[in-house]
């Protein structure tokens, strides 16, 4: 998705390097990230700056039309171009780069990150949810927004505003969307900055929401605000008006707007309230404390803070900074970032230090002083103090006051201008600079070459120290990188009271992803362990126990169920289970036979192994075999020495006492690599056989649960909603909470969407003929949740909300809803991992994707089984025919799918 950055001008001129200084400064992607500046020497206001902005990115495209470049991609058109006049501390930088602290309660976050990287997830995630031709979203640079609720779907209008359910004296600062009571989602009027006294009279008939900034528009929205803003074409040399995109175009939206434009009215609008929707400012010194402050604190449960904080007082903020003093209580509202504090220096309260070089400097900061010193040139600094309230407005900005001195010029200087007892020496600088100036002369290449100095001293810290630090809350993926990068000597290892989770992580990021899955292992098997069992014989010498189990369809919330993710943060799922051409496809057959010794046999495989000896029994991880499971499974049940109560010198042994041997049949009428969760189900369906076997009373949630247990022996790896789709029949929620006991929650849902008869046939599964299987897409996957990867993690938490919005469309009985959000669910899919799709699967896809609400491959993905949701009976017969005609392979057929109310079945002959 193209993010469109208008950027103060030092910003976008070109570096040494190529590119803009932007791009050499934060490294990322020119193909993503595009930035420009407004027109210098012209006020275009926002709305003239967003076009200005449209304009400026199609003609370095290579499109040839406007609107062919306009509806060709989604964008974020982000307005960061001010000059921080209330924030001078990152004015030279902009406010967008702000360096922001890791939340003590958060895992993923990097040390590194600011407030766009902050601020863009959710708008990507809005983006991602939006209608077509809705491709346009603008958005303001110097405010977070988070949402502890999901986002909902984006409403198809010509133009959605987000706005929050704020207080009148909160309102009355900013712009207000107006509705009527009867129809709240209409727009009526947009007022700017109204009086609380006006929002109180309009509260008798009317809704106002506050204006948060997030505006997405339709192609022809765009279209008609480059008009307003422009004279001329597009990709002519146009010549930028000025106008504002809230006072101007904002206004003359609505049923009733402000402003007569018959145009702009006859634009339909959205009004959105964002859910559970949380506004932090950014815009002063003040506020980036306070707004950091309530982010830190906004979860108080200390199970999920992940260290313990040695802070005097919560308002201190030190990063990229080197510390040499220690604080008191008394210090409060400190803000210290990309800076060397000296044990020399003594710092009271609200103070802000930032671009400090190394330092042995004598300085006292008085309560209110801050301190901004700005690499100028090569080796020269702009410092600037200044104090916490100070606003460098109009003449002020212009004002020359702050000297360009030399590095041994500065504590000197300092010293005569902040002590109250100046010394006689008073260095004279070569030049004084305006606040302007220091913005425009910045080199911020050092600037930010010295934040990388200073953050590259504080990995070391904090990896020392990690029971007090973020350390292990961090992306460690980031982390990591950053130690190759800066070649940072790697951490002593960890004490062995450190906690089984910290170890996990603590191995991944040091690359050893054996011993990470191993501690992963333990940690799941220690239940097990601690419960051994004592199987006994509970048939007569002529019964057969026969296991049969469905399949399972997920078609929300695949992967949360994986650990280490549902061991931290707890899974959703809701998946099906399904028969196959009326039947139950895998089935186990368990019985006695009179010699001491285990029979495996496998009728789709037509193989069959005989195990005589402990030894044999515990090559259940053997690559290749193909009874790894029913091993793993009797190992379970208590005939290996470490999971049974007794101890025996043999397995013939423990037979003969058992009371017979045991033959055990295994039938799987589905291909290998289905994609609807066979192997974990077999597995399942063959504990249950054996539990019934051998009198060990496991119900379906204990089976579930040692299926998890018998993926880790495997070392397969693995979740549990594979198991539990097939075991527990129906459609179901699957709920589970942190920890290492993995019991899933299980909430039915109605079944009518998917057994009446207008909706049944629209259900239909196709075989692809493509195997593929899990392991390889499962270890990367699970190794970036094992470092807390913070894309994946913000992708597998919306993958959790998004669970929630497909169990209420089924509890509603919604079926075009239901429908879509399988398409969202592959989409989510394809975005964990792009493999899950291969191109033969998008060719099928793309014969059929306008017959379908949904689609998508089931499990893992990457072949298998293709599942669909058409539109219409109309559709689904349509569909039959278009891929019946268009096989990939002689394989390729449909499979008739209904839907199981029982799921495990176990009975005796």
């Amino acid at each position: 998705m193209k993010k469109l950055l208008s950027l103060p001008p030092n910003l976008v001129r070109k570096g040494e390097k190529g590119g803009t200084i932007f791009h050499q400064i934060t490294e990322l992607s020119e193909e993503e990230y595009f930035c420009t500046c407004d027109p210098e020497g012209h006020r275009i206001g926002s709305g003239g700056g967003s076009a200005w902005l449209l304009m400026e990115a199609f003609r370095q495209s290579r499109k040839a039309q406007f609107d062919e470049w306009l509806s060709s991609e989604k964008r974020i058109l982000l307005h960061a171009g001010g000059q921080s006049r209330r924030l001078p501390s990152y004015a030279p930088s902009g406010k967008i780069l702000t360096p922001i602290p890791v939340f003590r309660w958060e895992r993923g976050q990097r040390l590194s990150q600011d407030l766009m990287s902050l601020q863009l997830p959710l708008y990507e995630q809005m983006m991602n949810m939006a209608p077509k031709g809705l491709n346009t979203m603008i958005v303001s640079g110097d405010v977070l927004i988070r949402t502890s609720q999901p986002v909902g779907p984006v409403p198809q209008a010509d133009v959605v505003v987000y706005g929050l359910w704020l207080d009148a004296s909160v309102a009355k600062n900013h712009g207000v969307f107006v509705s009527d009571r009867r129809t709240p989602q209409v727009l009526k009027q947009m007022l700017q900055k109204p009086s609380a006294e006006e929002l109180h009279q309009l509260q008798k008939d009317h809704y106002y929401l506050t204006d948060i900034g997030v505006w997405i528009l339709s192609d022809r929205a765009i279209r008609l605000l480059m008009n307003r803003c422009m004279e001329g074409d597009a990709s002519a040399n146009s010549q930028i008006k000025y106008y504002d995109l809230y006072s101007d175009f904002g206004r003359s939206l609505g049923t009733e707007p402000l402003i007569d434009d018959a145009e702009i009215k006859s634009l339909s609008v959205a009004v959105v309230p964002l859910a559970g929707g949380e506004f932090y400012h950014f815009g002063t010194s003040r506020e980036m404390i306070s707004s950091t402050v309530i982010l830190q604190n906004l979860v108080s449960d200390q199970r999920q803070i992940m260290h313990h904080d040695l802070k005097p007082h919560p308002s201190i903020f030190v990063q990229n900074a080197l510390l040499d003093v220690s604080f008191s209580a008394e210090n409060q509202n400190i803000w210290i970032e990309n800076s060397h504090i000296g044990k020399r220096w003594k710092l009271t309260s609200e103070n802000i230090v930032t671009g400090v070089p190394r330092n042995d400097w004598q300085i006292t900061l008085a309560p209110g002083q801050c301190l901004d010193i700005v690499p100028v040139g090569d080796d020269r600094f702009a410092v600037r103090p200044y104090h916490v309230d100070d606003r460098f407005d109009g003449a002020e900005q212009q004002r020359k006051q702050f000297p360009v001195l030399a590095y041994n010029e500065i504590e000197p200087w300092l010293r005569a201008n902040l002590s109250p007892h100046p010394s006689d020496i008073i260095p004279h600088p070569s030049a004084l600079f305006s606040a302007e100036e220091i913005s425009a002369e910045a080199n911020l290449v050092r600037l930010f070459e010295q934040r990388a100095d200073f953050r590259k001293a504080n990995w070391s810290a904090i990896a020392r120290n990690w029971r007090h630090s973020v350390f292990y809350q961090l992306d460690l993926d980031d982390a990591a990188s950053e130690f190759k990068r800066y070649d940072i000597a790697m951490p002593a290892p960890l004490e062995d009271d450190a906690p089984l989770m910290v170890r996990i992580h603590d191995a991944m990021f040091r690359g050893h992803s054996d011993e990470a899955f191993g501690l992963l292992r333990q940690g799941l098997t220690e239940r097990v362990l601690a419960e051994p069992q004592q199987p006994q014989m509970s048939v007569m010498q002529d019964q057969i126990v026969w296991g049969r189990s469905p399949v399972r369809i997920d078609i929300a919330g695949g992967w949360t169920d994986t650990p280490p993710y549902c061991l931290l943060e707890g899974g959703n799922v809701v998946n099906l289970a399904i028969e196959l051409n009326g039947q139950p496809p895998l089935q186990t057959y368990v019985k006695p036979c009179a010699e001491p010794r285990i029979v495996l046999r496998s009728i789709d495989l037509g193989a069959s192994e005989v195990v005589e000896t402990y030894e044999q029994l515990q090559q259940f991880n053997r690559v290749g075999s193909p009874f790894s499971i029913p091993k793993a499974a009797l190992a379970l049940a208590g005939f290996l020495p470490q999971f049974s109560v007794n101890r025996y010198p043999s397995l013939k042994a423990q037979l003969e006492a058992f009371g017979c041997g045991i033959e055990l049949t295994l039938l799987s009428a589905i291909p290998a690599g289905s994609g609807l969760g066979t192997s974990s189900i077999l597995a399942a369906t063959v504990l249950g056989a054996v539990s019934d076997f051998c009198s060990l009373a496991w119900d379906k949630n204990e089976i579930g649960r040692r299926t998890l247990v018998l993926e880790q022996l495997l070392t397969t790896g693995g979740g549990w909603q594979d198991q539990f789709g097939g075991v527990l029949g129906g459609v179901k929620l699957l709920q589970t909470q942190s920890g290492f006991d993995q019991a899933p929650l299980a909430r039915w849902l109605p079944a009518d969407l998917y057994v009446q008869p207008e909706y049944q046939q629209c259900h239909l599964l196709y075989y692809t003929g493509i195997t593929r299987t899990a392991k390889h897409i499962l270890a990367e996957i699970v190794r970036r949740m094992f470092l807390n990867n913070g894309e994946q993690l913000r992708l597998l938490r919306q993958m959790k909300e998004h669970t929630m919005m497909m169990y209420d469309a089924i509890q509603r009985q919604d079926f075009v809803q239901m429908g879509t959000l399988v398409r969202r669910t592959w989409e989510q899919n394809q975005l964990l991992d792009s493999g899950t799709n291969p191109a033969q699967v998008r060719q099928l896809t793309d014969l059929i994707d306008d017959l379908c609400l949904g689609y998508k491959l089931p499990g893992a993905g990457g072949g298998g089984y293709l599942y669909m949701v058409a539109k219409s009976p109309e559709a689904a017969a349509r569909i039959r025919r278009i891929l019946t005609e268009n096989r990939l392979s002689s394989n390729a057929r449909f499979v008739d799918m209904s839907l199981s109310l029982n799921g495990l079945q176990i009975s005796r002959s």
